[in-house]
């Protein structure tokens, strides 16, 4: 077995894209000298499907990995664990940051725990510093009573420079957890505003949390996220707030008509709540319910759920064909040369990028 010092993951950069990444594992964590033994794929597929947490946290840990052979492993345990998965409500929650997403979250999580049973996953997407590459992963301390229910997983991720407001392998965890077990999947996004596309193309219910009195009720007439939204949510309804809280629904509410009508058939609900106070937390969950029966009458449900794999599966391709692009040898060693010649004016940068591309596809056809 190889030593972990040896491994470029261990020193702290692994290679992906054709750039260098940070490690997932802190430098300045001391090792064991004893090391745990490692769980072969079958293992990890029985510890997840038992419901495991520990196992089921290892195996998102290889899952988000960037090492090649992780990488093949993860596949064959997500292949594994298919069967298992898919009967789930998947509710994606973003906003602003600001608007109260994780305690809005842990009051959510409890609600929905107490009155509807089963077990829940938080997926909590924390984004990553672009200097140093970090993240603080701190989303469990703001979710106290989740943390400590017996029913709950929490599962920090750092973005990783992904767009869409999820991290890269977010839907892939979201198998592991069903196959677990967890009925119910919140992705908590990075809350980035106009670019939450992916992580609409991975849940059942896409929710929005705003705040009152930002200057947002006038940005709710742009296409983007508001768009995408099936309900809208405003936080901090409590004290001398609550006048602003239900003006903005009301600003939101006429912005949602300049909109043409969802595929689901679905008209969007605008509601306010405190998510500290913990008051209209029922009112939206009996609106998410709503829509799951409304789109499972409809035959939306499947719909949409084929229409995501179907993304999923072209998101697959583009990122192998990235990866086995900036893997290749020739191209590598041909991308600085390539840098060089932009750099010194001599080709326009989609010139230079013709070439390698031209270079590649030659190289791939022998």
């Amino acid at each position: 077995m190889e030593h972990p010092e040896n491994n470029a993951e261990y020193k702290g950069l692994t290679v992906n894209d054709g750039v260098e990444q940070p490690s997932i594992i802190n430098p300045y964590l001391k090792r064991s000298r004893f090391r745990r033994r490692e769980l072969s794929a079958a293992e990890m597929v029985e510890g997840i499907v038992r419901g495991d947490v520990t196992v089921l946290s290892q195996a998102v840990t290889l899952v988000e990995s960037v090492n090649p052979d992780h990488q093949c492993k993860a596949q064959e345990v997500i292949e594994k664990c298919l069967p298992y998965s898919g009967n789930s409500i998947r509710i994606g929650i973003s906003g602003v940051p600001g608007a109260g997403k994780s305690t809005s979250i842990d009051e959510f999580g409890v609600h929905v725990l107490k009155e509807h049973g089963g077990k829940l996953a938080v997926l909590a997407i924390d984004p990553s510093s672009e200097r140093s590459k970090g993240s603080i992963l701190g989303d469990k301390t703001r979710m106290e009573k989740l943390a400590q229910h017996p029913d709950s997983f929490i599962r920090p991720s750092p973005s990783a420079g992904s767009l869409g407001g999820v991290a890269r392998k977010t839907r892939e965890t979201i198998i592991l957890c069903e196959a677990a077990g967890f009925d119910k999947i919140f992705v908590e996004t990075v809350g980035v505003g106009q670019s939450e596309t992916a992580c609409h193309s991975m849940v059942d219910f896409f929710l929005l949390i705003q705040l009152a009195g930002t200057g947002d009720e006038l940005q709710g007439i742009k296409r983007g996220i508001m768009e995408i939204s099936d309900g809208i949510v405003i936080n901090k309804c409590d004290g001398e707030n609550v006048d602003k809280c239900h003006l903005a629904a009301t600003s939101f509410r006429n912005a949602l008509h300049f909109f043409p009508m969802p595929e689901s058939g679905w008209t969007p609900k605008v509601l306010c709540y405190s998510g500290f106070y913990g008051t209209g937390i029922k009112e939206i969950w009996d609106m998410v319910y709503e829509y799951i029966d409304f789109v499972k009458h409809n035959g939306y449900f499947e719909y949409r759920r084929n229409e995501q794999s179907k993304y999923w599966m072209y998101e697959s391709i583009n990122e192998h064909l990235r990866n086995h692009f900036y893997n290749n040898a020739v191209i590598q060693s041909r991308l600085k040369d390539s840098e060089r010649i932009v750099l010194n004016g001599e080709k326009t940068s989609f010139a230079a990028a013709k070439d390698l591309l031209d270079m590649y596809f030659e190289l791939i056809s022998r």
